[in-house]
């Protein structure tokens, strides 16, 4: 399972909850790219496109 380190400030918007990518449910939380997106999120989305491609 893909563990982030999200400690750094820079994925926590002041500013304000938006909408998760992945869950529509409000976060605070930024990806690196900036997007609105829960960790619990990117980890399990990270996970199911690592599953994919071994698959493959």
């Amino acid at each position: 399972m893909a563990l982030l380190d999200w400690r750094s400030p820079e994925h926590f918007d002041h500013s304000g909850d938006k909408p998760c990518v992945i869950c529509t449910k409000p976060t605070p939380l930024r990806s690196d790219r900036g997007k609105p997106v829960h960790k619990v999120c990117a980890e399990e989305w990270i996970d199911a496109r690592t599953r994919k491609e071994e698959d493959q």
